[in-house]
């Protein structure tokens, strides 16, 4: 399998493709092992090149008429969409997921651009009497300046549009760093964006398997006034000890151990449709894949029965087949520690009633697999496992589930199936997460804001909330 014609494949800096100064490093199809090609390692040359390119052209993209900027979003989401087949098959080429998996988050990550393309012309100020009468208070919102953006692997494009769209339409520019396993989705969104008109400058990624000296330098520079980072929760506390120091602006969307819950009086028909959804979805390498299936003891058994016949009839096979439904994890690493969690959770006392066992072969593949009898203190219960493992862990009523799920120091999104309306929101108040699906397995939406609390993160993405992190407020006492 090979990369479509004319993919970009090198540094985007200051409008220009370039070579890297750190040589380069391969990028992998997860689906055989094999490379697909060599970008660019960026150095700290390179680093202020973009860095230099993003502050030149700030002042003026900050000017430019908030039409204008919403434009260029507008423009790149009609292009996304019209060239959705072919990103599609990027990013299962150097991710995995299968090809369904990836047109759906093309579709997803093009209307960040629309959604962002409406909101640069929303953003407004206030003028308000104090309530002294002594003067006038005005407010009016400017951009941050420069802002760091830096994507996961697991949605290479959506991850990248959710930060990219709010930056730019608040009037940052931006320097963009991918995840070293899916850099080339990223290259293409800048192409997409500079040929929807997107100033030299605006727009400025930097690729590289050796992430740590480039980010730190880029933090510790007084050119970057914004950091908004998606991935794991010890590279994000690492990240905001360096941003402290010179206090720079912060967005952490981090990890999860996602609780699903499934009381006794819910329709077991659609929980199960529900739970494929929050936990299959992209394989499950999904930050909002449910983790923890609390399921009520007398649903438990029949639950489990239904969940396993649904996830054993998935078709594994590599991402770029169109028939493959479970496609490979996006790397060997990965793949080893799923495996871990697994076998120490079945030593522990779980049952494993689908799946279970890596496979042999080419690629980076796990399969399906459902636990039962899963021991509350064991490392798929407590343990983010970021892959297609269900395990459950029966409950005896509310209470005792909304304990377990709370007992985490994780808390990005849950999940509630139950047929007693007042019952779900009741739970839904007090499940210590940023976002809930209630009777619903998909709760990521570009006019909905996105975040966690606890150490799942700092802010919100998306929504009308999400253009209010790149923007500050200055307040101007005025007497006339």
């Amino acid at each position: 399998m090979t990369l479509p014609a004319g993919t970009p494949s090198e540094l985007f800096i200051d409008g220009k493709w370039s070579g890297g100064s750190g040589g380069g490093f391969a990028v992998l199809n997860p689906s055989t092992g094999e490379a697909l090609c060599e970008v660019p390692r960026a150095g700290l040359d390179d680093l202020d090149r973009a860095l230099a390119a993003a502050a030149s052209a700030q002042p003026d993209w900050a000017a430019a008429a908030p039409r204008e900027r919403g434009e260029v979003l507008r423009k790149a989401f009609e292009a996304m969409i019209s060239r959705r087949e072919e990103i599609a098959y990027l990013m299962s080429l150097e991710m995995g997921k299968s090809l369904t998996d990836a047109r759906g988050e093309v579709t997803y990550a093009a209307e960040f651009f629309r959604w962002f393309a409406e909101e640069a012309v929303r953003v407004g100020g206030e003028l308000r009497m104090a309530p002294s009468g002594a003067n006038r208070i005005l407010t009016f919102r400017k951009p941050v300046g420069v802002a760091l953006l830096l994507t996961p692997w697991n949605f290479p494009a959506a991850m990248a549009t959710r930060k990219i769209g709010p930056a730019l339409a608040a009037g940052c520019t931006v320097v963009l760093k991918p995840a070293e396993d899916t850099p080339l989705t990223a290259l293409l969104l800048a192409q997409i964006l500079t040929e929807a008109g997107a100033p030299a400058g605006t727009v400025n990624v930097l690729t590289t398997d050796r992430p740590g000296e480039l980010v730190g330098a880029a933090l510790a520079d007084h050119r970057v006034r914004k950091l908004s980072f998606t991935g794991s929760t010890g590279v994000g506390r690492t990240l905001l000890k360096q941003a402290a120091d010179r206090i720079v602006n912060t967005t952490l969307e981090l990890g999860g151990n996602d609780p699903f819950l499934v009381l006794d009086d819910a329709d077991l028909d659609a929980a199960v449709d529900g739970a494929m959804l929050a936990k299959m979805r992209n394989g499950g390498q999904a930050c909002t894949a449910a983790n923890q299936f609390l399921v009520q003891e007398s649903v438990a058994e029949e639950f489990a029965a239904r969940l396993a016949r649904r996830m054993g009839q998935l078709r594994m096979g590599a991402g770029t087949e169109e028939q493959t439904e479970l496609g490979p994890m996006v790397n060997a690493r990965a793949v080893e520690g799923i495996a871990d969690k697994v076998e120490r959770t079945v030593a522990a006392g779980a049952r494993a009633v689908l799946g279970g066992q890596r496979t042999a072969g080419a690629g980076f593949f796990y399969p399906a697999t459902v636990l039962t009898g899963v021991p509350r203190d064991s490392a798929v219960a407590t343990e983010e496992v970021f892959g297609p493992v269900a395990p459950i862990i029966t409950v005896r009523d509310d209470d005792d589930a909304l304990a377990i799920a709370n007992a985490s120091e994780m808390g990005l999104t849950g999940y509630v199936y139950t047929g007693d309306l007042a019952r779900g929101l009741r739970i839904c108040e007090r499940l210590e997460v940023g976002m809930v699906g209630l009777n619903r397995g998909l709760v990521s939406d570009p006019a909905a804001p996105f975040g966690g609390v606890k150490q799942s993160g700092l802010g919100r993405e998306g929504g009308y909330e999400g253009i209010d992190a790149y923007l500050e407020t200055t307040y101007v006492a005025a007497n006339w």
